[in-house]
């Protein structure tokens, strides 16, 4: 099954200079479409209902806003989907603490959030029920998502380009991640009803599917496992990852869902963090000066000596010695009074001036020798 939908909108995404990737575009800009809470009028102005909601009123975070139905024959508070889909129930019930909380937030919504904030390009969330067959598709999904992962990159960033400028949040990077639940987990079947979309073909209760989820929690759409092929999969995770088009919320496929945050507030608190990419690389020694340097104190034994000093041959006590009788070693290292500074002695990084010195040495001991023994 190809995204046709999908493909139309790659076709018209290069036409805009933006690079953005879809996925950060919708994080930095689209802000997150609100369900509405319909009370009936007799629950709205009781006063443990009034309790309830003085806080949402007042440090409301979640894209969640609360009306009193004007049909009397409405008994039950009614959750509904927001815009053109206003007249779909996400759930209904009695309202009270342990409902308010359900509809508000549940633990997969937070990991949500928390994969969203990290810079994830898109959460594939898996709803299955923990059979083999389940089992294997969900895997065949996991698989194909690391796959695409490493074949996939983002377009090319200008941090010049005016048209191109992240808004704050965390450092850019493709990563295609997933999530898997339990369609029969009580605690996330109002977020499973909402990843299913208001025009679900499907029962998120009885059917395994996946959903993406990007952006403020957009989801691009959701599919059953059993029609879920890899082009399906590679169509979504290349537009997600794809330049952004330039275009409207409202004229991109998919929905979003219901989450307990303040993004702005978040997404600042997300740019504080440091990025790798930013840290300034660390000058590092070429591999061949560093072989070389190794040779040569492989070489070199005295350069973990003390450093040497000219030899001097000792004169033996009962052979008096003429100044005359070493020419040779005066002309080998060479006089610097004449200029102020003292003889320099060879150093351990210099092994052959060291070596010629102590030949010369020899040698003016064997030149002696012989004048020594005619005296």
């Amino acid at each position: 099954m190809r995204l046709a939908s999908l493909l139309i909108a790659l076709g018209t995404s290069a036409a805009c200079a933006c690079t953005i990737p879809v996925f950060r575009f919708a994080l930095d800009r689209w802000e997150a479409d609100k369900f509405h809470l319909v009370m009936p009028a007799a629950v709205s102005q009781t006063p443990e209902v009034q309790d309830l909601l003085r806080p949402l009123r007042a440090n409301g975070k979640a894209n969640l806003d609360f009306s009193t139905a004007k049909d009397p024959a409405l008994k039950d508070t009614v959750l509904r989907y927001s815009r053109g889909d206003a007249e779909k129930q996400v759930w209904s019930g009695k309202l009270d603490a342990a409902s308010l909380a359900a509809v508000l937030d549940s633990p997969a919504r937070q990991k949500i959030v928390q994969q969203l904030l990290a810079g994830d390009s898109v959460i594939w969330v898996i709803a299955d029920s923990g059979s083999p067959l389940d089992t294997a598709e969900a895997e065949r999904v996991e698989k194909r998502l690391k796959f695409l992962e490493q074949v996939a990159s983002l377009p090319i960033q200008d941090p010049n380009d005016p048209d191109s400028q992240l808004g704050p949040g965390p450092p850019l990077r493709l990563k295609f991640a997933t999530l898997r639940l339990r369609r029969d987990d009580p605690a996330e079947a109002l977020l499973l009803r909402m990843i299913a979309g208001p025009q679900a073909a499907f029962d998120p209760a009885t059917t395994s599917f996946a959903g993406a989820v990007f952006g403020r929690g957009r989801v691009l759409g959701a599919w059953p496992l059993a029609i879920l092929d890899d082009a399906s999969l590679e169509d979504a995770c290349m537009f997600l990852v794809g330049r952004c088009g330039c275009r409207l919320k409202n004229e991109s496929p998919g929905w979003d869902i219901l989450l307990n945050i303040d993004w702005e507030k978040a997404l600042a608190k997300a740019s504080t963090a440091p990025s790798s990419a930013d840290t300034a690389p660390t000058a590092q020694p070429a591999p061949a000066m560093a072989a070389a340097v190794t040779a040569d104190v492989k070489l070199s034994p005295a350069a973990t000596a003390a450093p040497a000093t000219a030899p001097t041959p000792a004169p033996a006590p009962a052979v008096p010695v003429k100044a005359a009788a070493v020419p040779e070693v005066v002309a080998i290292i060479p006089d610097h009074s004449s200029s102020g500074t003292t003889a320099a002695a060879p150093s351990a990084s210099n092994p052959k001036a060291a070596l010629i010195l102590g030949i010369a040495a020899s040698l003016a001991i064997i030149l002696l020798i012989p004048r020594w023994l005619r005296k």
